[in-house]
């Protein structure tokens, strides 16, 4: 007996790790997988583009549809307010009725909106076709994250599949104005919504193919429209207060529209802590993998979507170069960003990923500083260069904390987990460009010599039309706003950083 026990413990053991090697094994996606989120990556790319894709349109659009002011604003916001306000509810809605299920149904009311949107008769028409693109966004965007989840049940694929995921995002915001700009070269201005069609249809089409019909353990309870109503209540006053900010400073209708959505938002969440089948978990936020990642992912988002508007500004009314000249160099950057976030997803499969995090984020932060030196004589690759460095550190960041946050959810509250995210990182971009707004502004409005005009000291646009001398001291008061913006966004990098290695040292997301 003594003599077989020890061949039969090394048999035991020896069944032991073939067990685990198949279950690796079964777990490890094939090329089913990988081509299903090369499928879901197309209606992805084209969400978060429609966020800029407007912006050389509207000329186009103004002179045809004949819009006022307010009208104009709202034909570029609807579709960023809509989607923020129904993220939460869409990823819940397809933790309940099947991911899939709410993923085609979006895409095909993206497709449908966006032919009504090309054939908008009047400015109120285009309005109502952006509101219903918001809603269709918010359906595609946490299904295509919490698909991730279902599709790539290894830890090492899917933190690959969700650098890709972050990528395509982050690109799309950059590729809308250039797409855009592009397009009305050659077609009107109805072109940059007829674009959507092709990837929609593609989606219908090879969906019910590739993507598994997934829904969570909750499917069986009723969903709750009364939080969902909160929901939106909660975020739409709250971001619009946050851009009203931005671009008009703060103000008594700003203030009163955060105010009542922090309000609603406090009944949501008392509402959610009481639910049988909450839309959100909220005791998934008191998870430090999750609730940490979501706070450093958001403020990763104000800081690039905060500093993304002085960076346009300035290549356009500073160095006088066209709209698609500088949209075409805003995306050289994002060259070190195919290179680091890989490199970054592979770091963190060695040492723990909150150092690789906390090194993202100093790295964003030393760019941005770089940006903060920046002079009326500064070259142009100079600045390129510290804008890769912070895109680089900034991708890499959000990329593992996207994927630290998704494998912290359950499966089966992959939708709302998604959803929460996202709606973190919409909340993110607001707050930066309130906040890196209001600085440059103020440091923009100091730097102005007292002999300028009153208009010429508000904004460098309204300086745009000045004489030579007036216009030269504008564009150096903004090249200072952009270098107090930048060390902002960097101060900002390094709480980021801070925070990754304080919160999520030793987490895992599985």
């Amino acid at each position: 007996m003594t003599l077989s026990s020890p061949r039969r413990a090394d048999r035991d053991d020896r069944s032991d790790r073939s067990d685990r090697a198949d279950r690796d094994d079964s777990e490890r996606a094939g090329r089913r997988e990988w081509v299903a989120l090369g499928v879901l990556m197309l209606p992805l790319l084209l969400v978060s583009m429609d966020v800029s894709v407007l912006y050389f349109a509207i000329p186009s659009i103004a002179a045809e549809l004949h819009p006022g002011v307010n009208a104009q604003l709202w034909i570029l916001d609807i579709y960023g307010f809509v989607l923020a306000g129904l993220l939460v509810t869409m990823g819940a809605l397809g933790d309940r009725i099947g991911r899939r299920t709410v993923l085609l149904g979006g895409a095909a009311l993206f497709g449908a909106a966006s032919v009504a949107a090309a054939l908008a008769g009047s400015a109120g028409g285009l309005i109502g076709a952006r509101a219903l693109l918001g809603v269709g966004g918010a359906c595609l965007m946490p299904s295509t994250l919490a698909m991730i989840r279902t599709l790539f049940r290894d830890e090492a694929q899917r933190a690959r599949a969700v650098t890709v995921w972050t990528a395509v995002m982050a690109s799309g915001i950059s590729l809308g104005p250039i797409l855009s700009g592009a397009l009305l070269e050659h077609f009107w201005w109805g072109s940059v919504f007829l674009v959507n069609l092709p990837a929609m249809a593609l989606l219908l089409l090879l969906g019910p193919l590739l993507l598994p019909a997934s829904r969570g353990a909750a499917a069986a309870g009723r969903f709750d429209w009364f939080s969902a109503v909160l929901s939106l209540g909660a975020m739409l006053p709250v971001v619009y207060g946050v851009k009203e900010f931005a671009k008009d400073g703060w103000s008594g209708g700003a203030a009163l529209a955060v105010a009542a959505g922090l309000g609603v938002g406090a009944l949501f969440v008392r509402r959610q802590s009481r639910a049988a089948h909450p839309m959100v978990d909220l005791s998934l936020l008191r998870l430090p993998a999750y609730g940490g990642a979501l706070l450093v992912n958001m403020l990763a988002m104000c800081v690039t979507v905060g500093f993304a508007v002085f960076l346009t500004q300035y290549l356009q009314s500073v160095l006088g170069q066209s709209p698609l000249e500088a949209a075409l160099w805003s995306l050289v950057p994002s060259a070190g960003v195919m290179v680091a976030a890989p490199t970054a997803a592979a770091l963190a499969g060695r040492i723990d990923r909150a150092y690789v995090m906390a090194g993202g984020f100093v790295v964003a932060a030393a760019g941005f500083g770089w940006l903060g030196l920046v002079d009326l004589g500064t070259p142009l690759w100079v600045v390129l260069t510290a804008c890769g460095a912070y895109a680089a550190g900034l991708v890499s960041a959000m990329t593992l904390a996207n994927e630290l946050a998704l494998g912290a959810a359950p499966t089966d509250r992959a939708g709302a987990a998604a959803a929460v995210l996202e709606s973190g990182q919409e909340l993110g971009g607001a707050l930066g460009m309130g906040l890196l707004g209001a600085l440059g502004a103020a440091v923009y409005t100091a730097s102005m010599p007292p002999w300028t005009p009153p208009p010429a000291r508000d904004s460098l646009a309204a300086a745009l039309p000045s004489p030579g001398p007036v216009l030269d001291a504008a564009r150096a008061a903004f090249t200072e706003a952009v270098g107090a913006a930048a060390l902002g966004a960097a101060a900002v990098s390094l709480l980021a950083a801070a925070l990754s290695y304080g919160l999520l040292r030793k987490r895992t997301g599985a």
